[in-house]
Formats: C-alpha cells, structure tokens, sequence
C-alpha cells in the first residue's frame, strides 16, 4: 500500500508534501502531484500538511477517488505524452524535477478556475 494524491490536488499542487516527504517519492507533473507506489515508505508525513486534504492511504480514499490510485501508479508505469518510455523507479523527484505531462485521466479533467 501507499499514499495517494486525488483529485483536490489537480490544479493546485501546493507542495507542502514534497518538502514534507523523507523519501523524495512525490513528484510533480503537469497539474498534479503523484506519489510513486514503489518509492512510497507509509510513511503518512505527507498527509497532515496537505492544505487540500488531497493526499489519503490508499485503503482510506473516498469511493469517489480510487481511480486516483491507479492513476498514480500509472504516471510511473506508463508512457507519458511526449516520453517514449516509463518514467519507472528513478529513485527520488529530485533526479528528474518537474515532469510537464500527466496521465491522460488527469490531462481531461476540466481546469479548475484560478
């Protein structure tokens, strides 16, 4: 199991969770924050500090937001737009910074209104 950024997150990503996060297993995407699966201790410091409440253990999402577990796994398992290949286990965000895509679940949401 791992933490999971849902849907209050999209359009937002204010990053408190990444400062937060001992592991460096939160990384940023074109409109979201994701949590690598794999990389993810259970940590649960990314949580608390969340000023959207978007970051839940995956056994605890609201019925209306566990397709966001499968979305966060896929940002690493799938090819993003404009990549040829996964993004996989890199071992931290800090190795590859801001990532300008998102899974194409999270690209066709509408824009939230600033």
């Amino acid at each position: 199991m791992a933490y999971v950024i849902a849907e209050p997150c999209v359009d937002v990503m204010d990053k408190a969770c990444v400062e937060e996060c001992p592991v460096d297993c939160i990384y940023e995407g074109g409109r979201t924050l994701y949590v690598h699966p794999d990389e993810c201790v259970d940590c649960g410091a990314c949580e608390p500090v969340c000023p959207t409440e978007a970051i839940f253990y995956e056994d605890d999402l609201p019925d209306s937001m566990t397709r966001y577990a499968n979305e966060n796994a896929q940002f690493f398992t799938n090819p993003l737009p404009g990549r040829d290949t996964p993004i996989g286990s890199p071992g931290g965000a800090a190795t590859l910074g801001p990532i300008p895509a998102d899974t194409p679940f999270i690209a066709a949401l509408p824009r939230r209104a600033s």
